[in-house]
């Protein structure tokens, strides 16, 4: 814009009737101000601040000493009146003279001419300031919308005569806007009756904080100073949210529509679980009437992807392989099923796995493959025989040899592959031995007697090899520390905690991908299902509640990141349930 001299402040009677603009003013009658004035004067209008004077005095003001004749350029505007330098823009539409000024700057910088431009006085700091950053002659635009129309400009809407148009006036004497000035009173009307929320203020502000701490070299707001926060971690772009801790007196969960609606089964479910990849949301039943079905889990709808019958197979227990490429199916039959997932195709084992363990003295109908597991890295499979028996299945073969044979003292009630140590196999008997071997020297190493020493039925650890829980007939749960437990040196672990929540046998221990919920149950009795909190060894008492239609528990299972919590019961019926302490991440 350019620059027009200082405007004068008239202290008297001024001496002519019409002043031109530029000319100089002569400030008389100076005698009836104060201190106060004449410094409010100074401040405002650049009058030199005399205190203490008195009279008559004529103070001339004049910009000549100050400009030293750098206005010489900018005389042509020295005699025009305000009205004939300034505009108002009314939004009535595109005219020449609101572009006129903006032409005109650009005309006079592509000519190379210098812009005239309010001149402050400078000293020595400022100088070395302004020499080392540049200041723009223009603030920052904002980003600028996708798509504009350039009739807006040009339209005419009447407020008054549309009742719905009424609330946009300012005043009953508003008629007629411009289509700049209609938007601008919709927005404003629509942020008055729906207001900015709390979480995009906050969102604001710290993205705003954020970008100041962290500016870039080049002075820019861009995303390249994310690129040197990426370099210094070796964690992965895509990785997921760090677990929060979960208060132990609530449990926040929401019912779902039950995850096998689309395709329920006829009888006991007997298995659920989650397929051990996050990225594929897949569910598999087995059920009592021989079938495997695999559901697509959305919180939704939950669509039903394939159902398998298996006529000679009475599944009692389906696991995805560790790899999530294919599916182990056992049952009360020495042979077993597997369906890969890839090519569809299902496979059983051939006969006389197991040597003469199951054919001995014609009772291969007494073999089972109820109780096995794989290790952590699915290369071999632990399947409990007669006996005592626990035989080592190479998997990586594709042919299912046995490779190796392990011995306890009496049946083994249940397995587990140690995640603490360096990758022991676990077993459990019937008379509550825990019995730990090495699986590279093919013996025992250490075995240790359950507390309460009566009744052991299941146990299991979790995932991170923190926790080892060992389940009983009586419905007591005894909570150890997984690494006392394959530790030689200990003789025998001490237990964390007993928890007596449960009055039947308990069937059922399961543990989330993050260790800090486990959820056990019984299918002896009705509505017999605790979730307990891990960190502080306690069980929440907001859930299950006596509404919750729960029935026999048959199974239960995790997804694998916690979102989902799949309970099958005795109905046939696979209940899902949100937890929102892992969706809110």
């Amino acid at each position: 814009m350019v620059k027009n001299p200082r405007k004068r402040q008239k202290t008297g009677k001024v001496q002519h009737e019409k002043v031109p603009l530029g000319a100089k003013t002569a400030l008389l009658d100076d005698a009836s101000k104060d201190d106060e004035e004449r410094r409010l004067e100074n401040l405002l209008f650049g009058v030199p601040y005399a205190p203490g004077k008195s009279g008559r005095e004529i103070l001339v003001v004049s910009d000549e000493e100050a400009d030293d004749g750098q206005l010489e350029g900018g005389r042509e505007f020295e005699n025009l009146l305000d009205s004939d330098l300034f505009f108002v823009d009314d939004n009535a539409g595109p005219s020449e003279t609101s572009h006129a000024p903006e032409e005109y700057l650009q005309s006079d910088a592509e000519d190379g001419e210098n812009l005239i431009t309010p001149e402050v006085p400078e000293s020595d700091e400022d100088e070395e300031i302004a020499g080392r950053e540049e200041i723009p002659l223009h603030p920052k635009k904002p980003k600028a919308p996708a798509w504009t129309d350039p009739d807006d400009v040009n339209v005419q809407v009447s407020l008054a005569s549309n009742n719905r148009l009424r609330k946009l006036r300012d005043a009953p004497s508003d008629d007629t806007v411009g289509g700049r000035e209609y938007e601008r009173r919709l927005r404003r009307q629509f942020e008055r009756i729906n207001p900015t929320p709390d979480w995009a203020s906050n969102a604001r502000k710290k993205g705003g904080r954020v970008k100041r701490r962290r500016p870039s070299v080049s002075g820019s707001e861009s995303g390249e100073d994310v690129v040197p926060e990426l370099l210094a971690s070796t964690g992965g772009i895509l990785g997921t949210a760090k677990s929060r801790p979960i208060p132990p007196s609530t449990l926040s969960i929401e019912r779902l529509r039950d995850a096998n609606q689309a395709a329920p089964a006829e009888g006991e479910v007997k298995t659920v679980a989650f397929h051990p990849s996050p990225h594929i949301p897949v569910l598999l039943t087995a059920s009592a009437d021989r079938r495997l079905r695999l559901f697509h889990i959305d919180g939704l709808t939950n669509p039903h992807a394939q159902t398998l019958h298996i006529p000679s197979l009475p599944i009692s227990n389906a696991v995805f392989h560790p790899s999530g490429t294919s599916i182990l199916m056992t049952g009360p039959r020495p042979f077993y099923y597997t369906y890969d997932l890839q090519s569809g195709a299902s496979h059983r084992s051939p006969r006389g796995l197991w040597g003469t363990t199951f054919s001995s003295s014609g009772r291969a109908d007494q073999g089972t493959m109820e109780v096995s597991s794989f290790n952590p890295t699915g290369d071999i499979l632990a399947v409990a025989g007669r006996r005592g028996q626990v035989h080592l299945v190479d998997w990586r073969s594709g042919a299912a040899q046995v490779i190796g044979g392990l011995k306890a003292n009496s049946n083994i009630q249940s397995l587990w592959w140690s995640r603490a140590g360096a990758g022991e196999l676990l077993g459990l008997t019937e008379d509550s031995q825990v019995y730990v071997w090495d699986i590279g020297q093919r013996k025992c190493v250490k075995r240790w007697q359950d507390e309460g020493g009566f009744g052991s039925r299941i146990f299991g650890g979790d995932s991170q090899g923190k926790y080892l829980t060992v389940g009983s007939n009586t419905g007591l749960l005894n909570v150890y520390n997984a690494e006392s437990t394959i530790d030689l040196q200990e003789a025998k672990p001490k237990t964390l905690k007993t928890i007596g929540n449960l009055t039947t046998s308990i069937s059922t221990l399961r543990f989330n991908h993050d260790s800090q919920l486990l959820a056990m149950a019984s299918n002896v009795k009705k509505d017999q299902m605790r979730v307990v909190h891990l960190p502080s060894l306690t069980v929440f008492g907001n859930w299950p509640t006596s509404s919750t239609p729960l029935g026999h528990v048959t199974s239960i299972d995790f997804s694998r990141e916690s979102e989902y919590l799949a309970i099958g019961n005795n109905r046939g019926r696979v209940l899902l349930y949100q937890l929102r302490h892992f969706t809110q991440q």
